[in-house]
């Protein structure tokens, strides 16, 4: 007897008889998971309604419970009797799963003979255009079409050329990015200056985002005990404070000693983005012994200032420094976003949000960049996003660099593909960022794997490039490859455009291209 459930596409599709009980089957099916689901997230909603402010906000709220009910099921059945059916199979709907899913019910509906009511256009297209009007606020405007914004870090100089600004701008460049872990109020004062009389020349709106620099885990003192370098074997120190007496090993002590006590035999610890992967061998009262077991063959240096991440702890450390603290009173006053570097929980939000607003006075609350870069953050982020617009404009920074160490270099693109989906759900608008083209802007020539990295980014509002030497030009690079995969991919969904490397038939024996090195012509950028 053959098998007539939803999921299974191999029954006799020729039979009425069947094909009418999958239809039921996969109506059935969805109607019970809709009312679940549905259920689920009105009480997801009802503990979040009491924080929400903003009614901007709430519709990006309710799509996120949605949403994140619908993912804690696993609908693959469904999907295979949908896809079956040739109805949608529910995998592109982030912004929309509510809809999306009674669209397909209504289908079900009529094919099964019950009225059908569908969602208008309007409904399923709402999320999107939330995103949108967030996009701009957040990264600012481009004419000419493309619909990925490019921020840029200021570099040092940008205090006092005020042409280099003009031709970031001129380039491309969308946002700005002053990182307050660097220089001060009078460099940034005259970076904002220059910054916003580029973008009134250019007829542009080009926002300033602030970058609190937030509690990074640095290396403050290192000796190398004589060596310039370590190797793959080699053993340090990691300690709470510099040693009294002498230390035939290297060692390094970091800005928050107080992690050391909290570190446990067989515990990763990652240096200086990855370049540096050590694990603790043993503990001892106010330190740590290390083997380097992640280096390039020709070592690497233990350098001040390089970011410590310690992957198995969650540190619990204030998000405010006293610098921080110091830097909010002028960010207040002069950014118009507020970039939250390593925000972990809802409490992180809620004092950013709270001295700021001691700061602002009546004036209307800033939108928030939430700066995901630990393991802790990923777990919270539903509520930091909830947390952040029930009072601000939000978005959501996918900062690669320290998520790489935090969460495992292999676990990378599925997280950061997962933060894209839910970002999405919630309405809200996110960078991709962390050494995108980095070989270009540093020596002037791309690797390909950059550039095949720098086209997945398309599917954020907004790609963020470092400073570096070439930066001009990688802004011109990357302003290319993102309009012509605009063409072709729009967040998870094909754009199928015509294509444009083969024209007309292409009989077997047609004469092949003249040229054995000339490529197929290709749309113009």
């Amino acid at each position: 007897m053959s098998d007539v459930g939803p999921g299974n596409p191999s029954a006799d599709a020729a039979d009425p008889a069947t094909q009418a009980a999958r239809v039921q089957a996969s109506r059935t099916l969805l109607r019970r998971l809709m009312a679940e689901i549905g259920e689920d997230a009105a009480q997801m909603c009802a503990t979040w309604d009491p924080e929400i402010e903003r009614e901007a906000f709430r519709a990006g709220a309710e799509n996120l419970a949605y949403y994140l009910a619908s993912r804690q099921r696993d609908l693959t059945e469904l999907q295979a009797g949908l896809s079956a059916l040739g109805l949608s199979s529910l995998g592109r709907s982030e912004s929309h799963p509510r809809q999306t899913m009674a669209a397909v019910a209504a289908t079900l509906d009529g094919l099964t003979g019950h009225a059908a009511n569908w969602p208008s256009p309007e409904e399923l297209a709402a999320g999107l255009e939330n995103i949108t009007r967030d996009q701009d606020l957040f990264f600012g405007d481009f004419p000419g079409g493309r619909k990925t914004r490019i921020m840029v870090t200021v570099p040092e100089e940008g205090a006092d050329d005020a042409s280099l600004v003009e031709s970031l701008v001129e380039a491309g460049a969308s946002c700005f990015r002053i990182n307050c872990a660097h220089d001060g109020p009078q460099a940034w004062t005259r970076m904002i200056a220059h910054i916003r009389a580029a973008a009134e020349k250019a007829g542009r709106t080009c926002p300033i985002v602030m970058d609190i620099a937030g509690p990074k885990c640095r290396i403050e003192t290192a000796d190398l005990a004589g060596r310039k370098r370590v190797f793959r074997g080699d053993r340090f120190h990691l300690f709470a404070e510099p040693p009294t007496a002498r230390n035939d090993l290297p060692y390094v002590t970091i800005s928050f000693p107080e992690v050391v006590k909290r570190v446990q035999p067989g515990m990763l610890v990652w240096i200086d983005d990855g370049k540096i992967g050590a694990r603790v061998i043993e503990t001892s009262e106010g330190g740590a012994l290390l083997e380097v077991t992640v280096a390039r063959d020709k070592g690497e240096k233990l350098r001040l200032e390089k970011g410590v991440n310690f992957p198995s702890v969650d540190l619990d450390m204030p998000l405010l420094t006293p610098k921080d603290a110091a830097d909010l009173a002028f960010v207040a006053e002069h950014a118009d976003v507020v970039g939250c570097s390593f925000v972990q929980r809802t409490g992180d939000v809620r004092l950013i949000s709270a001295e700021l607003g001691r700061h602002r006075g009546d004036r209307p609350p800033q939108p928030l960049l939430l700066k995901i870069e630990t393991g802790l953050a990923v777990r919270n982020l539903p509520r930091l996003i909830v947390q952040a617009g029930a009072r601000h404009p939000v978005a959501v920074m996918i900062a690669r660099g320290d998520l790489a160490m935090e969460v495992g270099t292999e676990r990378l693109s599925e997280v950061q593909e997962e933060i894209l989906w839910l970002c999405e759900a919630a309405h809200i608008p996110v960078v991709w960022a962390t050494q995108v083209l980095e070989t270009l802007i540093k020596s002037g020539a791309p690797s390909r794997a950059e550039v095949t990295d720098a086209a997945m980014g398309q599917r954020a509002e907004c790609v963020m490039l470092n400073k570096g030497p070439y930066v001009v030009e990688t802004i011109r690079f990357l302003a290319g490859i993102l309009r012509r995969m605009d063409r072709h991919q729009f967040k998870k969904t094909p754009r199928l455009s015509a294509l444009t490397s083969w024209h007309g038939p292409q009989p077997l024996r047609e004469k092949e291209e003249e040229s054995a090195g000339e490529a197929p012509s290709s749309h113009p950028a």
